[in-house]
C-alpha cells in the first residue's frame, strides 16, 4: 500500500518532521503501507532542505521507500495511486481529494492566521468525511484510522449553487 504526505505550498515542518519520525513511519508500515510520498513544499525540515526544486530524493526508513520532492504542477496522479493521503487542511486541497474520493488524515497547521484550518477540519470530521488530527497525535490516529468508516462527500450540484445565488441576487 502507498501512503501520500502533502504540505501545500506553505512551511509546515512539524508535519514533515512528525511524517518522518520513527513512530508516524512505524504506524504507517503496521498499518501495511510500503511506500511513502512526501511532498515537502517550501519546508526546511533537514531532508526536505537537502531537496532541490524540481529533484526528488530516495531513501528507506523503518522499512518504508520513500520519495521526498517540492512541488509538481499538479497533484492529482499522486492523489489517485495513494490508498492514503495526509495533507495540510487546506480548504482546496480537502475538497479536491474528498471528491475522488480517498482516505483522508488532515492535519492543520496552527501557525496560519486565525487558525481556519482547524475549523475546516474539525467540521469535516464531525460529518464523517475525514479524519482530522494534531502533528502529537498523527501515529495514533494513522494507527486507529479505519477508511472504511468515513462518510462519502456529496457531490457538487451546480443547481443548488445557482440556487443560493439567485437568492442572495434578490432574483427568487
Amino acid at each position: 500500500m502507498h501512503a501520500f504526505i502533502t504540505i501545500g505550498s506553505t512551511e509546515f515542518d512539524a508535519l514533515i518532521a512528525e511524517t518522518l519520525s520513527p513512530r508516524t513511519l512505524k504506524a504507517l508500515k503496521a498499518k501495511g503501507y510500503e511506500t511513502l510520498t512526501v511532498q515537502c513544499g517550501n519546508s526546511t525540515f533537514e531532508k526536505a532542505a537537502l531537496v532541490a526544486k524540481g529533484d526528488t530524493a530516495t531513501f528507506s526508513l523503518e522499512g518504508l521507500a520513500i520519495e521526498l520532492w517540492k512541488f509538481k504542477p499538479s497533484l492529482r496522479d499522486e492523489y489517485e495511486k495513494a490508498d492514503l493521503i495526509v495533507s495540510h487542511a487546506g480548504s482546496g486541497t480537502i475538497i479536491e481529494i474528498l471528491r475522488l474520493p480517498k482516505p483522508l488524515i488532515v492535519v492543520p497547521n496552527s501557525k496560519l492566521l486565525h487558525n481556519h484550518q482547524e475549523e475546516v477540519a474539525q467540521a469535516l470530521d464531525a460529518r464523517g468525511h475525514l479524519k482530522s488530527s494534531t502533528i502529537e497525535n498523527l501515529a495514533k490516529t494513522i494507527t486507529q484510522f479505519d477508511p472504511n468508516t468515513i462518510v462519502p462527500f456529496p457531490t457538487f450540484d451546480g443547481n443548488k449553487f445557482r440556487q443560493l445565488l439567485d437568492e442572495e441576487m434578490g432574483f427568487v
